[in-house]
């Protein structure tokens, strides 16, 4: 059952009458229903026309939010869910749908990224300035996109080089003793495009842990972090029609946390040590896009992901994955309403350092096919992919969708597909923990939309079911019959996970205002003990208040997230408000002020760790096409 009850007893409806949301713009990012995306089908389409749920968050959008990291601007979205372990620079979770952290895929201008042994990505590479735009696709999306597409997709596009050359700058400042500050280039001529831009971020923080904490791991002192970024990406286009591009994207961060160690003679918890993360991330791509006749288009891309790590008090956990891509990619256009999509994908994957034993690897050669096609009306996608994997075997997959405009304003979809999750190479190959015969999860998913565009004023809801099976966790083994001998727990395909819900978002302008509204609905439950999964809120909700008069805009912004089970408790829901002011004294230069968490709320995002109270920003944003 839907959390229906639950969410009309917390009152939802009567917050989203009194609070302001997190994102100017909304209502026009959605009326832009003829915007080409390409996450929904992997080439490109008008957003109208797809049956998958796939939101965009625009420039303008991501420049005027109130959010100060990438993983607070997704959560504004309905049907993503974020939990972190303490402050900015710390760990964080992300649940689309339900669906587990290693059960999104994460891209970075097609490039899949994050950490192999922990199969999740970190959003640390990047910070919001250098984004053009996310897509986001919500639900089934292993036929297109591989292992771990269990929840969906969300691909990160980086700022390309258009036109006359454009600098920005952006410097700014807050307690915690928090700063940050880049400076970019972009442009192009005679067939050359270019964009860079490099930063640094940092913030003293507070104690990622809270006192009392149940291991005995609080340690008061401060935990911050510090972030330097870059990007370079260039291109040549020789002809019409056909670009080469090299893509290079690289962070260093170090940051703090709160922990443990258990020092013989007693191995009692010791949080005396200074815990620190070292991860430096890096991207390497290049690619050509071809046009190489009004039939057939095509795209080949080569790169790497380097994700290096080094964590602890005293002793230092090393662990470097290493992920070299190949893809092939072609669309066969028979006309404007039929398109065939046929790709090949090849992953080869690497850990090393001192926590394995050996460097152990995989391999993985993906080959798909995916169908667009309209006929009047009504639209038809249709995806299939097989994977033959070095470790865990052969998967495939496979979606069907569709869709019906029955009016101008008002449009129906439809979508079901299967779905797997590969185990992590620390669920394979971790010392005391991995099992190497575990096997991936699979799913089935099912789910309806509407969508209702008019003018200004847009809606959108979706209700979703997705079956879990073979669900990996951790395995207590309190019988001694699925470890190895030895193993006091391990990994294990422990339950049956049901993965259900609904998402609404509106949207309405008028004049300068512009007010937005988001409501998720989450029943995500292990289906053989009936239990909630740890983590995930029944309901989440923002909704928005912005004004635009001359040179100033003027926002207020909140979110509500419910309750969540976590470590054996249940933790109380949570509401944040949030204010934002710009005036932009001149063509090209901004200054900006924000408050976040203005209520000075103490919240506890995951059990025994705290975020941050109020925070106070300003600064000043220069950008040369002006505002």
């Amino acid at each position: 059952m839907f959390p229906f009850r639950t969410f009309l007893r917390a009152g939802v409806f009567a917050r989203v009458l009194a609070v302001a949301s997190l994102v100017p713009g909304l209502a026009a990012a959605q009326a832009q229903l003829d915007r080409v995306i390409v996450t929904g089908t992997r080439e490109p389409q008008p957003l109208a026309r797809s049956a998958a749920d796939v939101v965009v968050i625009d420039a303008d959008t991501i420049r005027n939010a109130t959010a100060d990291s990438v993983e607070d601007l997704l959560r504004i979205e309905a049907g993503i869910q974020i939990a972190r372990n303490g402050g900015p620079g710390q760990t964080s979770g992300y649940f689309v749908r339900g669906a587990s952290t290693s059960g999104t895929v994460v891209l970075i201008d097609g490039v899949v990224v994050g950490s192999a042994s922990l199969g999740q990505a970190s959003f640390d590479a990047l910070t919001l300035d250098q984004i053009d735009h996310i897509e986001v696709l919500r639900g089934p999306a292993s036929s297109l996109y591989g292992a771990n597409a269990v929840g969906g997709v969300i691909q990160i596009f980086t700022r390309r080089g258009i036109g006359a050359a454009r600098a920005t700058a952006h410097l700014a400042g807050g307690n915690y003793r928090s700063y940050l500050g880049n400076a970019g280039i972009s442009g192009s001529q005679d067939g050359f495009d270019y964009a860079a831009m490099v930063g640094r971020e940092a913030s003293g923080g507070v104690s990622a842990i809270r006192p009392n904490d149940r291991f005995g791991n609080y340690n008061p002192d401060d935990d911050g972090y510090g972030r330097n970024f870059g990007n370079l990406k260039l291109g040549y286009t020789p002809a019409a029609g056909h670009r080469i591009g090299v893509n290079v994207v690289a962070s260093a961060l170090n940051s703090q946390y709160d922990g443990a160690e258990f020092n013989p003679p007693d191995y009692l918890p010791d949080p005396a040590p200074d815990f620190r993360t070292h991860l430096r991330s890096s991207i390497v791509a290049i690619d050509y896009n071809g046009v190489i006749s009004p039939l057939w288009t095509t795209t080949v891309q080569g790169s790497q992901n380097i994700d290096d790590s080094k964590s602890g008090g005293t002793v230092m956990s090393e662990l470097k994955t290493r992920r070299e891509q190949l893809l092939w990619q072609n669309a066969i256009q028979f006309d404007a309403d039929q398109q065939l999509m046929l790709a090949y994908e090849y992953l080869r994957e690497q850990v090393s350092g001192n926590v394995f034993t050996d460097e152990p690897r995989r391999n993985n050669n993906g080959f798909v096919a995916g169908y667009a096609g309209r006929f009047g009306a009504a639209g038809l996608q249709a995806s299939v992919r097989f994977d033959d994997n070095s470790v865990y075997g052969n998967n495939t997959t496979g979606s069907l969708g569709a869709t019906w405009q029955a009016t101008p304003q008002f449009k129906l979809r439809a979508l079901a597909g299967t779905t797997f999750r590969a185990p992590t190479f620390n669920d394979l190959f971790y010392p005391g923990y991995g099992v190497a015969t575990i096997k991936p999860e699979e799913g089935r998913s099912i789910e309806f939309g509407a969508l209702w565009q008019s003018g200004a004023t847009s809606a959108s809801a979706t209700v979703y079911r997705n079956d879990v099976d073979d669900m990996i966790g951790y395995d207590p083994d309190p019988n001694g019959t699925n470890c190895p001998p030895g193993y006091f727990g391990c990994a294990g395909n422990v339950a049956r996970a049901r993965l259900q819900g609904a998402t609404f978002a509106f949207g309405q302008q008028w004049g300068g205002w512009d007010v937005s509204a988001t409501v998720d609905l989450l029943d995500a439950t292990d289906r053989d003990t009936g239990q909630r999964l740890p983590r995930r809120a029944a309901h989440q909700e923002t909704l928005a208040v912005n004004y635009t008069h001359d040179a100033w805009t003027l926002g207020a912004s909140a979110i509500g997230v419910g309750s969540r089970p976590d470590g054996g408790v249940t933790l109380g829901g949570y509401g944040l408000l949030n204010f934002l002011a710009y005036w932009r004294f001149a063509p090209q230069w901004r200054l900006e002020a924000k408050l976040l968490n203005a209520l000075d709320k103490d919240v506890e995002p995951m059990r025994d760790y705290q975020g941050l109270g109020l925070q106070a920003w300003i600064g000043v944003r220069f950008d040369g096409k002006g505002f």
